[in-house]
């Protein structure tokens, strides 16, 4: 198709590529992970407020090197299964500063709670006497309450009301702290989330909805609460034009806690401590996808007619624009250094034998265009804001090997993470004798 001439359309400051995109794919192949260190420092920054503690929830991505990052910078961290435990282990936190959040114990989560002796924060009644049964009534627990709402930018990330498997439903708290006493299980504090993509509407809900269920919980009789936690679910601004871009006003959001920790104290007395779990917010932003054009096309002709960009990057990497329709802010790096000028309409999509390998898409599968400068192959198309469910949720579908992943820290590019080879692949796998 012909190209238009390139518009003027405002964009914000953060569109920027902290590293060198070229040298990237030159060093390490594509497709590859990129995170950048010091936006992730300036994240934790942010949110560290005095009495505050900054738990991150890792399961937005669990790289060794992001870890020890966080932990470098005084982030505790949540874990939902035994493999999140010993990673938070293997970089050096104790036992102490990884809490096991999950609706239920597998056998080696138990195992590995009866070993290090984490905390938990439970999210079904039955965990309480389990732990009991197991002879783990010493370890500390909080309990995750869902308040009988939710709230997510997909439904799929919605983690409050009836259709959510998560939590605990708010008018079991006496029940939960009858069995914490039946089992010698010591119940610290309480812990609520309702999704991602909360606003403040919402944030103020959770706010009194965690202040009505202390009250529930002193009514009740429990023993002293050591903490309540707000979660997480902290925006970012994928969108990046002037007319979209909004980043969450942390002052606002500390006070709207900071209101309800007030109340909550009144109720349940000074020692209870405030924590905040975001992973999203942390992460997503020092995440970069840096993938390679191996085609473009026509699909169709006249006004029906779609350019397809096509890069080596499939959903079996970045899988949050098929599985939500997400939004990811991409640009294009000419590999051989012209001047990037007229635009077209892409869909840009990846090399997978599905329908839905579309990097550009509504929730729902519906295909969309994104204007982007022409591009050519050999050029380079970099996926923004992906730190986050990005290579935690990649998968080996087609037979992909996992992507390699880099840290830019201090201006140098370390590889954290190699790319995934064919014998790493299958090391695993076994023939029976005689097929």
């Amino acid at each position: 198709m012909t190209p238009s001439s390139t518009t003027d359309r405002p964009a914000s400051p953060a569109v920027s590529i902290p590293f060198d995109a070229l040298d990237v794919a030159k060093r390490f192949g594509t497709p590859t992970w990129v995170y950048d260190a010091a936006t992730l420092e300036r994240r934790v920054a942010e949110l560290t407020r005095p009495g505050v503690t900054v738990r991150y929830a890792q399961k937005a991505n669990s790289s060794l090197a992001l870890l020890s990052l966080m932990r470098k910078l005084g982030v505790v961290v949540d874990a939902v299964t035994e493999g999140e435990i010993r990673r938070g282990l293997k970089v050096g936190y104790e036992p102490s500063e990884i809490v096991y959040t999950a609706d239920l114990f597998d056998d080696a989560a138990l195992d590995t709670i009866r070993t290090h002796g984490c905390p938990v924060n439970v999210g079904s009644p039955d965990m309480i006497a389990q732990l009991g049964d197991a002879g783990l009534s010493h370890i500390p627990v909080t309990l995750r309450l869902n308040p009988g709402f939710g709230h997510g930018h997909s439904q799929k990330v919605n983690t409050g009301g009836t259709s959510s498997k998560h939590g605990i439903w708010h008018t079991q708290i006496a029940d939960c702290i009858a069995l914490g006493k039946k089992h010698g299980v010591r119940i610290r504090g309480l812990h609520m989330h309702i999704g991602s993509g909360a606003d403040f509407e919402h944030l103020a809900q959770v706010g009194d909805a965690m202040v009505d269920a202390v009250q529930a919980y002193v009514d009740a009789g429990g023993p002293g609460l050591d903490l309540v936690s707000t979660g997480g679910g902290l925006p970012i601004p994928y969108r990046k034009d002037a007319e979209h871009y909004h980043r969450l006003d942390l002052d606002r959001f500390f006070a709207v806690w900071g209101e309800a920790h007030e109340r909550i104290k009144q109720i349940a007395g000074d020692q209870v401590e405030l924590e905040v779990e975001p992973g999203r917010y942390l992460v997503a932003e020092c995440g970069y996808l840096v993938t390679k054009v191996r085609s473009t096309k026509v699909q169709g002709a006249g006004d029906d007619a779609k350019d397809f960009l096509l890069i080596d990057a499939g959903f079996n990497d970045l899988l949050r624009p098929a599985m939500y329709g997400a939004y990811h802010h991409l640009s294009v790096v000419p590999a051989d250094g012209r001047a990037l000028g007229d635009e077209l309409d892409y869909v840009v999509a990846g090399p997978l034998c599905e329908s839905c390998d579309v990097f550009t898409q509504a929730e729902g599968g519906f295909v969309e265009t994104r204007r982007l400068p022409e591009a050519r192959p050999g050029d380079l198309v970099v996926i923004h804001d992906a730190g986050a469910y990005g290579a935690a949720m990649s998968s080996n579908y087609n037979s992909r090997y996992a992507a390699a992943e880099v840290l830019n820290h201090g201006g140098e590019l370390h590889l954290t993470r190699q790319r995934q080879t064919f014998e790493q692949l299958v090391e695993n796998e076994r023939v029976p004798d005689g097929l």
